[in-house]
């Protein structure tokens, strides 16, 4: 397999979130990361409650901080439901029914405590699983279930204790 071939390509946006092309994953991700697309996934149990992921230790950018249940970056040509399988499938093992969008025009930057920067259109998508979670250990580090009113709270009143997107995304959610 040949270098390029290799690569995770993520695809570059202008500031009205048209694509203008592609790079890789590895160089993109710097102190002047250029807008990208992504995306953020909550997913849900039969109870209602929502599947909360503390990243891998071994993550470039907020290594052990806990997020939502799983997110990253279409591929070249993917749809973005597509890519959330994938994901899900990838980081966590589960298969996904019911994937809905839930905050369509969410986009955020951020910047790490290493200085890289994070600046995705990243859309927000609400999925349901029947499956038990077997995380890939070099994407999460651990997970827990958790209900919405607790998981609301917690990033009303402790924000440093979850990703920057998730603090954005969370006040803006309705899991019903």
């Amino acid at each position: 397999m040949t270098e390029q071939a290799a690569a995770e390509l993520v695809v570059l946006l202008d500031d009205e979130h048209r694509r203008v092309g592609v790079a890789d994953k590895a160089e993109v991700h710097t102190e002047d990361t250029p807008l990208h697309l992504a995306f953020s996934c909550y997913v849900l149990d039969a109870r209602g409650r929502v599947l909360m992921t503390r990243r891998a230790l071994g993550k470039t950018t907020w290594p052990g901080v806990w997020t939502n249940s799983c997110c990253g970056h279409p591929a070249p040509g993917e749809e973005l439901e597509d890519a959330v399988r994938r994901r899900a499938r990838h980081e966590l093992g589960v298969s996904l029914t019911g994937i809905r969008p839930a905050l369509p025009d969410f986009r955020y930057r951020a910047v790490s405590a290493e200085g890289i920067v994070e600046n995705e259109f990243c859309p927000v998508f609400w999925a349901r699983t029947d499956d038990t979670p077997d995380p890939n250990p070099d994407e999460v580090a651990e997970y827990a279930w958790a209900d919405w009113e607790s998981l609301a709270a917690v990033a009303g009143r402790s924000p440093w204790l979850l990703s920057p997107w998730s603090v954005e995304q969370i006040p803006q959610l309705d899991p019903h």
